[in-house]
């Protein structure tokens, strides 16, 4: 098969699938392997399908929470990255606690960069929503700090609390600000690789009169994922010091507040 051959079956596949596992495709084309991937490498670079645990799905489909059965977090885990840009996922989250004023409602989505706020929020009196048993850990020995934590199940992968798509198990509950990570920040928006987080951090967003992202540089390298919101939704990035010309201008160009964090 020619290469628009080999991607135009691939696509048809996962159109009438939806899914397709890797072993399947590898069975029902008639090409090496190592072409083979090369194609899923490039189809995945364009945008036409992302590489789910055990096989592959249309990417148009992973935009819709609708579609994803409520399994377990495809993304790796919490401790593997939070050993990853420590030092500027410090700085990151001090910064970001700066924001915080005493006696404020907010909320902090589950995330390894997220998660370094805890130690800056020490006698704020800070009302905190989170979905991150981390978080909650790193927050109860704080005096003054109240906890609220979603329903959902907990994922042990991230140590996070999910409810099921159309269950809505968040409390009544406003805040000035919302704190969140990503996977990758590009042109599209706020991106996360688990679809399964999607829904749970658009509640949040809703909820929120003002969306802060705290992401280190090297999220801007490779801008795919499931989309979250677009740059219009966000409010405040906070970002390090290695983040190119091109990506800074990207975000103010869309209105958003950069703050490197030294």
């Amino acid at each position: 098969m020619h290469v628009t051959e080999r991607e135009e079956f691939i696509l048809n596949l996962l159109k009438e699938r939806n899914f397709i596992s890797f072993r399947e495709i590898e069975r029902l084309m008639t090409t090496s392997p190592a072409t083979l991937r090369r194609d899923l490498k490039r189809l995945g670079g364009e945008g036409k399908l992302i590489r789910v645990r055990g096989g592959l799905q249309m990417a148009e489909s992973l935009n819709d929470p609708e579609d994803v059965p409520f399994g377990s977090l495809l993304r790796p885990s919490f401790q593997e990255n939070l050993g990853r840009n420590k030092k500027q996922k410090n700085a990151i989250g001090r910064r970001a606690a700066a924001m915080c004023n005493s006696d404020e409602a907010v909320m902090i989505d589950g995330g390894s960069t997220t998660f370094h706020m805890c130690p800056y929020l020490e006698n704020k009196n800070l009302q905190v929503l989170t979905n991150s048993l981390h978080i909650v850990s790193a927050l109860l020995s704080q005096k003054g700090t109240r906890i609220t934590v979603p329903g959902g199940a907990v994922f042990p992968e991230q140590n996070i609390i999910l409810a099921a798509v159309g269950d809505d198990c968040m409390p009544l509950f406003h805040a000035p600000k919302l704190f969140l990570g990503a996977a990758s920040v590009g042109s599209k928006g706020l991106m996360q690789a688990d679809i399964l987080l999607v829904a749970a951090e658009r509640r949040f967003i809703e909820r929120a009169d003002e969306v802060i992202v705290l992401v280190d540089s090297s999220k801007f390298a490779a801008s795919s994922g499931n989309v979250v919101c677009s740059l219009a939704k966000i409010d405040v990035v906070i970002t390090d010091n290695r983040i190119s010309e091109l990506q800074a201008t990207m975000l103010q160009d869309a209105g958003i507040n950069l703050l490197i964090a030294e």
